[in-house]
């Protein structure tokens, strides 16, 4: 969240400078992983409340891990 807050301060105080268009960019991608985590959290919300209350009562549910290299 500090990133964040640099980079939209950055990005507020408009420049004719490669800095702030670094920091426009940067804005971007960040608020871009935001939405995909957002996204992302909002289906597996999903998919645990589809698989139902009773088989979560009985064993805990891993999370889908996989390797990334």
């Amino acid at each position: 969240m500090a990133l964040w807050e640099k980079y939209k301060t950055g990005m507020e105080n408009f420049a004719r400078t490669p800095e702030w268009e670094k920091s426009v960019i940067i804005f971007a991608i960040i608020n871009a992983v935001r939405v995909k985590n957002a996204i992302f959290n909002e289906e597996m919300l999903k998919e645990q409340n589809k698989s139902g209350a009773s088989s979560r009562r009985n064993k805990p549910a891993k999370p889908p891990l996989r390797l990334v290299k």
